[in-house]
């Protein structure tokens, strides 16, 4: 791969931080997208657990696996994943997204599992270096749409930008005796996938107008990095989905690229 290839944007469905370890059609969903691309110079990964009041990206050679989650089994809490860090790319991103501040977090987070739990399948020699990029809760919609926009040229760098978190994410009226999704939240999901096919932005940032919106995305935190990957899309991209299904009920898996 030549440093002029440009990589596709993903999002990512993470769900379950049990998909980690297990096998099923999203994990292989991931793996097989891994699998079906040049091997990135590095990975910018947009999570919903980064969640705080500014931008900033990691900047440590090595990153931590961050464990952001309680009551699951032991050996979750024993997966690493061992991905060197890029502390380059995350000083560029300050020049990139310019008069934006970024702030460089040199030893305080680092992959949390909103990350590791899906790179562990889709690139799983954690041979790529992973900088995160946190999301700011203090700004609108538009904010994170425009900031996908901004990174768009790291994907002419050999960059893998991916968004991890969950189109419908009601973890409130999720439960494991559901078997099928909420007709709400089916609705939801189906219309995000058409504003994506669509390229309706408008829809997309404007999401709590939708008549489902509230019981969708209660709090804005796993829909926000879809809209970094929204803003990445370029005239020639075609808008493919990888998995999708929606899990306990309220939970969506939509996996999708932009190429």
């Amino acid at each position: 791969m030549t440093q002029t290839s440009r990589m596709p944007a993903v999002f990512f469905g993470h769900g379950n931080p049990m998909n980690a370890l297990e096998r099923n059609r999203y994990t292989d969903a991931w793996r097989a997208f891994g699998e079906s691309i040049p091997k990135p110079r590095a990975i910018l990964c947009i999570s919903a657990h980064w969640y705080i009041q500014a931008t900033a990206a990691t900047a440590m050679a090595k990153p931590k696996t961050i464990h952001d989650f309680y009551g699951f089994p032991q050996q979750l809490y024993e997966v690493t994943y061992p991905a060197p860090g890029d502390p380059g790319l995350a000083s560029a991103l300050r020049e990139l997204l310019n008069p934006i501040w970024v702030g460089l977090d040199r030893d305080s987070w680092g992959l949390d599992h909103g990350t590791w739990s899906v790179l562990a399948h889709a690139f799983p020699e954690a041979d790529v270096p992973v900088v995160q990029l946190s999301i700011d809760a203090a700004k609108p919609a538009s904010y994170h749409l425009d900031l996908g926009r901004r990174l768009a040229p790291l994907r002419d760098q050999g960059v893998l930008i991916a968004g991890s978190g969950d189109i419908v994410h009601n973890l409130r009226l999720a439960s494991f005796q559901q078997t099928q999704s909420y007709d709400w939240a089916a609705r939801f999901d189906a219309d995000v996938q058409r504003y994506l096919r669509e390229g309706d932005d408008d829809a997309l940032v404007n999401y709590q107008r939708h008549p489902d919106g509230e019981l969708a995305v209660p709090t804005p935190d796993h829909y926000l990095p879809m809209l970094y990957i929204a803003g990445l899309r370029q005239s020639e991209d075609r808008f493919t989905v990888l998995v999708e299904g929606i899990e306990l009920g309220s939970v969506s898996m939509v996996a999708f690229k932009l190429a």
